[in-house]
């Protein structure tokens, strides 16, 4: 395990809240919107987001279904990473952005639960860093036609198992979007 020693900053990372990823999402909107309330409340208090944008299937970078949905605008000065795994740190330049901006603890909202923000969540505790999920702020699609249990279901379990996992040395946690306090 790396530890991102002597870095106090938070940052909030979106995970794929692309056009082509959440257009089927449960809960779409109301999820967009908390994800647009923890941008707001990131900013108004100096803390950076961090986009990331998956490349796979049919979302070629620059093409509308890679596109950040409308509702949410990326500012000019926000960084962006295209990632082809899940893990939003596997062969990016994530860990090295997070070095540059001094972080310890990760805010984790987007899509989609049960993948990409899964997998981004365990990327980043394992690599030393508070990680905090988004309790309202996440989603997916349903699957349970191919035996998945339903989203709410999906969504409801990583809530709860997150707020359940432990390591020494770092802090997972589970808070709504507008609980969320940046002490920066």
């Amino acid at each position: 395990m790396t530890s991102p020693v002597n870095q106090p900053n938070s940052v909030v990372i979106i995970v794929d809240a692309q056009n082509g990823v959440v257009a089927d999402a449960y809960r779409r909107d109301d999820v967009v919107g908390a994800i647009g309330r923890l941008v707001d409340k990131a900013r108004a208090a100096k803390v950076p987001v961090l986009w990331i944008q998956d490349v796979g299937e049919n979302r070629a970078h620059g093409t509308e279904p890679w596109q950040v949905v409308p509702e949410l605008v990326p500012a000019d000065d926000e960084l962006r990473v295209d990632k082809s795994y899940g893990d939003s740190f596997e062969d990016t330049e994530l860990e090295m952005l997070l070095t540059q901006l001094e972080a310890s603890r990760l805010y984790i909202a987007g899509a989609q639960t049960d993948a990409c923000i899964r997998s981004t969540l365990h990327g980043s505790f394992v690599r030393g860093y508070d990680t905090v999920l988004v309790a309202d702020a996440h989603t997916t699609e349903d699957l349970s036609e191919w035996g998945a249990p339903s989203p709410e279901a999906v969504i409801r379990h990583t809530n709860l198992y997150w707020q359940h996992t432990s390591a020494p040395g770092r802090i997972a946690a589970v808070i709504p979007t507008d609980d969320i306090e940046f002490a920066e």
